[in-house]
């Protein structure tokens, strides 16, 4: 085999190395640049599907979810029945709990959503997306933001969470919180 063909197949074998470097500097760029667990909860406002409208601060002093999610998301739908599990366990511990519906979801399917399957917690509409901006510019559905008493974010789930380390973890902080 010549040079040519030689350096020609070890420049073909390093070029996916170099690209995948590429994309976990990229990713570890947009990570870090997102909302990272031991932050400060943003001020942000939510909007019920009463109209009634709660915020961040609102909820200062409470441990508590906030779960963006839409209706068209078949993870956000598939873990629904455990979101509600797990507020179900909790909130007698005094677990708090928002899910957001992403502004692209449909008000309408929203609440037909949250009526058939008895959402026990509160429902809210993100319709200008300014909530999902405030905590990090939340793009990907589901995305769980674990909030202790002090306003900190605990844990950002992208993705449904892994429901033991959740519900540990839940129950660290609604310990302390008591």
């Amino acid at each position: 085999m010549s040079n040519t063909a030689t350096s020609a197949t070890s420049s073909r074998k390093r070029w996916p190395i170099a690209v995948a470097v590429v994309i976990v500097a990229l990713l570890g760029f947009f990570g870090y640049r997102a909302m990272t667990p031991a932050s400060k909860v943003p001020d942000a406002t939510f909007t019920l599907l009463s109209g009634q409208k709660i915020s961040t601060a609102d909820l200062k002093g409470k441990v508590y979810l906030v779960n963006f999610w839409a209706t068209s998301c078949a993870t956000c739908v598939k873990e629904m029945p455990q979101m509600i599990d797990t507020y179900k366990q909790f909130k007698d511990k005094g677990l708090d709990f928002v899910a957001v519906a992403m502004n692209y979801d449909p008000p309408m399917y929203v609440a037909n959503y949250a009526k058939t399957r008895e959402l026990p917690f509160k429902v809210a509409m993100d319709s200008d997306g300014t909530a999902a901006k405030a905590f990090g510019d939340v793009q990907l559905t589901p995305t769980t933001f674990v909030v202790d008493k002090n306003g900190k974010i605990l844990k950002r789930y992208v993705g449904e969470p892994e429901w033991d380390a959740l519900h540990k973890l839940l129950d660290g902080a609604l310990a302390s919180a008591a």
